[in-house]
């Protein structure tokens, strides 16, 4: 859908510049709106997204830092840090946006606005913490089936 694309580079966007300037995140949407014009589907996926991320951001930290083998979250971008984090946002809160979905668009986020190499480490961090989280998934018991019987 080109409209949750576009609303994932917004994302992506204002959640950069929130790494750097001291504003609160409903004045930063605020502020790139009275810039950029986008479609009204686009707008809100975007507010979800960058809200929810940015008000999560130290459990999605903490689960991208699990994932990230040598590299401390001080020693990546700050675009892919913002790309891991709405990404990882999108697992655990967007139900209705499949994992494949999520990791295949931020890999597309890295290549066209992180560096050569963004791509690979965002594709190799989302698909360890996506193991994770479906193993984590698997071994929790499954409430929705009824119990079987006493004998």
């Amino acid at each position: 859908m080109q409209g949750r694309r576009k609303a994932r580079e917004v994302a992506l966007q204002v959640l950069y510049s929130l790494n750097f300037v001291s504003l609160d995140v409903e004045k930063a949407q605020e502020l790139f709106w009275g810039n950029f014009v986008a479609p009204k589907s686009a707008k809100e996926f975007a507010a979800t997204l960058i809200s929810g991320a940015w008000h999560h951001r130290e459990e999605l930290d903490e689960m991208i830092g699990g994932c990230s083998d040598n590299w401390s979250l001080g020693r990546m971008s700050k675009v892919d840090i913002s790309i891991l984090r709405m990404a990882v946002y999108e697992f655990l809160y967007c139900d209705d946006i499949p994992a494949k979905v999520s990791i295949n668009e931020a890999v597309d986020l890295g290549k066209m606005f992180g560096s050569e190499n963004s791509g690979s480490f965002i594709n190799g961090i989302l698909d360890a913490l996506n193991l994770k989280i479906n193993k984590k998934n698997a071994a929790k018991p499954d409430h929705s089936s009824p119990r079987p019987a006493k004998a």
